[in-house]
Protein backbone atom coordinates (compact mmCIF):
# COMPACT_ATOMS: atom_id res chain seq x y z
CA UNK A 1 0.00 0.00 0.00
CA UNK A 2 1.44 3.63 -0.72
CA UNK A 3 2.53 5.23 2.44
CA UNK A 4 2.88 2.05 4.04
CA UNK A 5 6.23 0.74 5.26
CA UNK A 6 6.86 -2.53 7.20
CA UNK A 7 9.23 -0.76 9.84
CA UNK A 8 5.74 1.06 10.97
CA UNK A 9 5.08 0.53 14.70
CA UNK A 10 0.81 -0.29 15.56
CA UNK A 11 -0.15 2.67 17.91
CA UNK A 12 -0.27 1.95 21.15
CA UNK A 13 -3.05 1.17 23.03
CA UNK A 14 -3.55 0.68 27.24
CA UNK A 15 -5.59 -1.69 29.21
CA UNK A 16 -7.40 -0.26 31.70
CA UNK A 17 -5.49 -1.37 34.32
CA UNK A 18 -2.79 0.14 32.90
CA UNK A 19 -4.37 3.44 32.86
CA UNK A 20 -5.66 3.06 36.25
CA UNK A 21 -2.06 2.74 37.69
CA UNK A 22 -1.21 5.39 35.85
CA UNK A 23 -3.63 8.04 36.58
CA UNK A 24 -4.33 6.78 40.54
CA UNK A 25 -7.57 5.75 39.57
CA UNK A 26 -9.84 2.93 40.37
CA UNK A 27 -10.79 -0.02 37.58
CA UNK A 28 -14.22 0.65 39.08
CA UNK A 29 -14.22 4.39 38.90
CA UNK A 30 -12.94 4.05 35.02
CA UNK A 31 -16.13 1.67 34.49
CA UNK A 32 -18.49 4.16 36.05
CA UNK A 33 -16.99 6.90 33.78
CA UNK A 34 -17.33 4.26 30.97
CA UNK A 35 -21.46 4.18 32.10
CA UNK A 36 -21.95 7.38 32.43
CA UNK A 37 -20.49 7.95 28.54
CA UNK A 38 -17.51 10.21 30.10
CA UNK A 39 -14.80 8.35 29.38
CA UNK A 40 -15.44 4.91 26.71
CA UNK A 41 -12.38 2.99 25.80
CA UNK A 42 -12.09 3.15 21.80
CA UNK A 43 -11.68 -0.28 21.13
CA UNK A 44 -11.79 -3.82 22.22
CA UNK A 45 -9.99 -6.80 21.96
CA UNK A 46 -11.54 -10.08 20.14
CA UNK A 47 -12.31 -11.27 24.41
CA UNK A 48 -14.07 -7.81 24.74
CA UNK A 49 -11.54 -6.27 27.15
CA UNK A 50 -11.25 -2.30 26.60
CA UNK A 51 -8.31 -0.51 25.38
CA UNK A 52 -7.47 2.92 25.78
CA UNK A 53 -5.77 4.66 22.63
CA UNK A 54 -4.57 7.98 22.42
CA UNK A 55 -7.06 10.39 21.98
CA UNK A 56 -8.96 8.41 25.16
CA UNK A 57 -5.98 9.55 27.13
CA UNK A 58 -6.53 12.84 26.31
CA UNK A 59 -9.83 13.08 27.44
CA UNK A 60 -9.02 11.77 30.65
CA UNK A 61 -6.63 13.95 31.01
CA UNK A 62 -9.08 16.77 30.13
CA UNK A 63 -11.28 15.32 32.43
CA UNK A 64 -9.54 14.78 35.50
CA UNK A 65 -7.90 18.62 35.11
CA UNK A 66 -11.78 19.20 35.12
CA UNK A 67 -12.30 17.34 37.94
CA UNK A 68 -9.51 18.91 40.23
CA UNK A 69 -10.54 22.48 39.15
CA UNK A 70 -13.95 21.78 41.26
CA UNK A 71 -15.97 21.12 38.61
CA UNK A 72 -18.94 18.23 38.74
CA UNK A 73 -19.41 15.39 36.87
CA UNK A 74 -22.40 16.94 35.23
CA UNK A 75 -20.52 20.03 34.75
CA UNK A 76 -17.60 18.54 33.10
CA UNK A 77 -20.08 16.59 30.33
CA UNK A 78 -20.74 19.41 29.51
CA UNK A 79 -17.50 20.80 28.88
CA UNK A 80 -16.42 18.11 27.02
CA UNK A 81 -19.74 17.77 24.82
CA UNK A 82 -19.34 21.63 24.17
CA UNK A 83 -15.41 21.78 23.42
CA UNK A 84 -13.05 20.12 20.47
CA UNK A 85 -9.67 17.79 21.38
CA UNK A 86 -8.00 20.13 19.40
CA UNK A 87 -4.93 22.21 20.37
CA UNK A 88 -6.92 25.68 21.32
CA UNK A 89 -8.68 23.71 23.79
CA UNK A 90 -6.15 21.56 25.47
CA UNK A 91 -3.97 24.57 26.02
CA UNK A 92 -6.68 26.41 27.48
CA UNK A 93 -7.00 23.67 29.88
CA UNK A 94 -3.44 23.70 31.01
CA UNK A 95 -2.91 27.34 31.58
CA UNK A 96 -6.05 26.84 33.67
CA UNK A 97 -4.67 24.11 35.68
CA UNK A 98 -1.37 25.43 35.43
CA UNK A 99 -3.10 28.68 37.19
CA UNK A 100 -4.31 26.27 39.66
CA UNK A 101 -1.07 24.20 40.79
CA UNK A 102 0.81 27.49 40.94
CA UNK A 103 -0.95 27.46 44.68
CA UNK A 104 -0.13 24.63 45.67
CA UNK A 105 3.40 24.13 47.40
CA UNK A 106 5.07 20.45 46.67
CA UNK A 107 2.69 19.36 44.40
CA UNK A 108 2.60 22.49 42.12
CA UNK A 109 6.65 22.25 41.72
CA UNK A 110 6.47 18.96 40.28
CA UNK A 111 3.41 19.44 38.15
CA UNK A 112 4.53 22.85 36.64
CA UNK A 113 7.45 21.08 35.24
CA UNK A 114 5.30 19.16 33.09
CA UNK A 115 2.53 21.22 32.25
CA UNK A 116 5.13 23.84 31.24
CA UNK A 117 6.45 21.47 28.68
CA UNK A 118 3.36 20.38 27.42
CA UNK A 119 2.26 23.89 26.87
CA UNK A 120 5.65 24.70 24.83
CA UNK A 121 4.40 21.85 22.24
CA UNK A 122 0.94 23.12 22.27
CA UNK A 123 2.19 26.42 21.42
CA UNK A 124 4.89 25.08 18.75
CA UNK A 125 1.31 23.62 17.54
CA UNK A 126 2.27 19.93 18.06
CA UNK A 127 -0.04 17.80 20.42
CA UNK A 128 1.65 16.35 23.33
CA UNK A 129 2.41 12.52 22.93
CA UNK A 130 0.75 10.03 24.68
CA UNK A 131 3.22 9.31 26.91
CA UNK A 132 3.74 12.96 28.17
CA UNK A 133 0.44 12.58 29.52
CA UNK A 134 0.44 9.59 31.34
CA UNK A 135 3.71 10.97 32.83
CA UNK A 136 1.80 13.54 33.97
CA UNK A 137 -1.08 11.98 35.25
CA UNK A 138 1.21 10.01 37.55
CA UNK A 139 2.77 12.61 38.97
CA UNK A 140 -0.71 14.03 39.86
CA UNK A 141 -1.98 11.09 41.55
CA UNK A 142 1.21 10.70 43.39
CA UNK A 143 0.69 14.34 45.06
CA UNK A 144 -3.02 14.06 45.64
CA UNK A 145 -2.21 10.42 47.00
CA UNK A 146 0.40 11.47 49.05
CA UNK A 147 -0.39 14.61 50.92
CA UNK A 148 -4.03 15.22 52.71
CA UNK A 149 -6.11 18.20 51.68
CA UNK A 150 -5.16 20.12 54.79
CA UNK A 151 -1.56 19.25 54.63
CA UNK A 152 -1.10 20.60 50.82
CA UNK A 153 -3.46 23.80 52.07
CA UNK A 154 -0.62 24.39 54.59
CA UNK A 155 2.43 23.69 52.51
CA UNK A 156 0.66 26.31 49.70
CA UNK A 157 -0.01 28.91 52.77
CA UNK A 158 3.84 28.58 53.46
CA UNK A 159 4.47 28.96 50.11
CA UNK A 160 2.61 31.86 49.79
CA UNK A 161 4.10 33.60 52.67
CA UNK A 162 7.67 33.32 51.14
CA UNK A 163 6.41 34.75 47.71
CA UNK A 164 7.70 34.20 44.41
CA UNK A 165 11.08 35.84 44.58
CA UNK A 166 12.28 33.44 47.62
CA UNK A 167 10.47 30.67 46.26
CA UNK A 168 12.94 30.68 43.03
CA UNK A 169 15.61 31.79 45.44
CA UNK A 170 15.44 28.55 46.90
CA UNK A 171 14.94 26.57 44.24
CA UNK A 172 18.36 27.59 42.83
CA UNK A 173 19.79 27.27 46.06
CA UNK A 174 18.97 23.74 46.68
CA UNK A 175 20.17 22.80 43.00
CA UNK A 176 23.34 24.13 44.18
CA UNK A 177 23.41 22.09 47.17
CA UNK A 178 21.84 18.82 45.12
CA UNK A 179 25.39 19.19 42.97
CA UNK A 180 27.59 20.19 45.90
CA UNK A 181 26.85 17.11 47.75
CA UNK A 182 26.71 15.14 44.60
CA UNK A 183 30.02 15.46 44.26
CA UNK A 184 31.27 14.94 47.97
CA UNK A 185 28.83 11.54 47.85
CA UNK A 186 30.79 10.57 44.33
CA UNK A 187 34.17 11.79 45.61
CA UNK A 188 33.50 9.47 48.61
CA UNK A 189 34.24 12.83 51.21
CA UNK A 190 33.37 11.14 55.37
CA UNK A 191 30.26 11.97 55.83
CA UNK A 192 31.83 13.34 59.37
CA UNK A 193 33.53 16.09 56.81
CA UNK A 194 32.70 19.55 58.17
CA UNK A 195 31.85 20.25 54.44
CA UNK A 196 29.75 17.59 54.08
CA UNK A 197 27.99 18.80 57.43
CA UNK A 198 27.47 21.97 56.04
CA UNK A 199 25.57 21.51 53.29
CA UNK A 200 23.25 19.41 55.39
CA UNK A 201 22.50 22.06 57.65
CA UNK A 202 21.94 24.08 54.81
CA UNK A 203 20.14 21.84 53.12
CA UNK A 204 17.82 20.96 56.52
CA UNK A 205 17.39 25.11 56.74
CA UNK A 206 16.34 25.50 53.57
CA UNK A 207 13.52 22.52 53.70
CA UNK A 208 12.34 24.40 56.81
CA UNK A 209 11.35 26.99 55.23
CA UNK A 210 8.44 25.29 53.57
CA UNK A 211 6.75 23.43 56.38
CA UNK A 212 5.23 25.15 59.80
CA UNK A 213 6.66 24.89 62.50
CA UNK A 214 6.40 21.89 65.19
CA UNK A 215 4.43 18.81 64.83
CA UNK A 216 2.52 19.69 61.76
CA UNK A 217 6.15 20.66 59.98
CA UNK A 218 7.47 17.36 61.30
CA UNK A 219 4.21 15.70 59.72
CA UNK A 220 4.41 17.03 56.68
CA UNK A 221 7.83 16.50 55.72
CA UNK A 222 7.68 12.59 56.86
CA UNK A 223 5.27 12.70 54.71
CA UNK A 224 7.39 14.13 52.05
CA UNK A 225 9.86 11.61 52.96
CA UNK A 226 7.53 8.88 52.40
CA UNK A 227 6.41 9.94 49.18
CA UNK A 228 9.79 10.14 47.53
CA UNK A 229 10.84 6.70 48.90
CA UNK A 230 7.33 5.26 47.30
CA UNK A 231 6.99 7.06 44.44
CA UNK A 232 11.19 8.14 43.70
CA UNK A 233 10.50 6.91 40.05
CA UNK A 234 7.63 8.83 39.17
CA UNK A 235 9.10 12.34 41.28
CA UNK A 236 12.76 11.58 39.45
CA UNK A 237 11.41 11.95 35.75
CA UNK A 238 10.85 15.62 36.68
CA UNK A 239 14.13 16.29 37.64
CA UNK A 240 17.58 17.18 36.08
CA UNK A 241 19.82 14.26 37.87
CA UNK A 242 19.38 10.28 37.05
CA UNK A 243 16.96 8.98 39.75
CA UNK A 244 19.51 6.70 41.02
CA UNK A 245 22.02 9.55 42.20
CA UNK A 246 19.48 11.17 43.77
CA UNK A 247 18.59 8.37 45.62
CA UNK A 248 22.31 7.91 46.55
CA UNK A 249 22.34 11.33 47.26
CA UNK A 250 19.58 11.54 49.80
CA UNK A 251 20.76 8.22 51.49
CA UNK A 252 24.57 9.63 51.50
CA UNK A 253 22.24 12.96 53.65
CA UNK A 254 20.82 10.59 55.88
CA UNK A 255 24.42 9.72 56.97
CA UNK A 256 25.42 13.14 57.37
CA UNK A 257 22.59 13.77 59.68
CA UNK A 258 23.38 10.77 61.52
CA UNK A 259 27.17 11.53 62.02
CA UNK A 260 25.79 14.72 63.83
Amino acid sequence: MPGVTGNEQPARRWSIGEVARASGMTVRALYHYDEVGLLRASERTASGHRRYTEADLRRLYRLRALRSLGLSLEEIAGVLAASSDGLAAIRDLLAAQLRMLEDEAERSRQLRHRLRGLLQQIDDASMPGPEEFMTTLEMISVFETSFTTEQREQLARRRAELGPDAVEAAKTEWAGLVEELMRHAQEGTPVEDQRVQTLATRWDALADRFHAPGAEGERTKATAQRMWDENSEEIGRSLPWPTERMRELLQYLERARQAR
